[in-house]
């Protein structure tokens, strides 16, 4: 793209490709070894307690004798991709007649072929430098991994790229059996296009 030895100026070759000259010459900074501490501590309370927002978690690690205020609580939780969860009122109302009820495929079910059947999951890994989550699409039949992605957050894009690489090799499965993370309107709309 731009070269800084190239007969053109450096100001002329970013204009010539759209990048700013400080987008150019920015070095992204890492995360530092106290802040991968700190969400280490972060993750370990959010899993304690996925209910308590960035103002609670940050009341906590000051308690613990952290100096921190919630934004940084928040900022950290945004690039980790931790939301807490709000407790639901319980469900007390009848689905509507007509809401369809969709069976379920697998029980009783003797798998017994290749693309019979697919599952996915998320798998959580804790790094050195950080965190990581893993989708993998299995084909229950071979018990192969069909597709697999890393991603540093919880966002449905990973998901949906390994499943789009999963149906481009192998075609579609006759059963698709997920857990509730697949949930998303772009991973359910990949599925209903197949």
């Amino acid at each position: 793209m731009v070269e800084p030895e190239a007969k053109l100026s450096i100001r002329r070759q970013c204009e010539l490709v759209s990048v700013s000259r400080s987008g150019w010459y920015y070095e992204p900074v890492g995360e530092s070894a106290e802040g991968l501490a700190l969400m280490r501590r972060i993750d370990e309370l959010h899993l304690a307690t996925p209910f308590f927002g960035s103002r609670r978690l940050a009341q906590e690690l000051r308690r613990e004798g952290r100096l921190l205020n919630r934004k940084r609580v928040q900022r950290l939780m945004q690039v980790m991709g931790l939301v807490a969860l709000a407790p639901q009122p319980p469900s007390t109302s009848e689905r509507a007649p007509e809401h369809p009820v969709y069976p379920y495929l697998l029980r009783n079910l003797a798998v017994t072929r290749v693309n019979q059947v697919w599952a996915a999951d998320i798998t959580y890994l804790r790094m050195a430098d950080g965190f990581l989550y893993l989708v993998a699409i299995l084909d229950w039949y071979s018990r192969r991994v069909l597709a697999w992605r890393v991603s540093n957050t919880l966002e449905s894009r990973f998901c949906v790229e390994a499943l789009e690489d999963a149906l481009s090799r192998y075609g579609q499965p006759e059963i698709f059996n997920t857990g509730a993370q697949f949930t998303a309107d772009a991973f359910t709309g990949v599925c209903q296009r197949t």
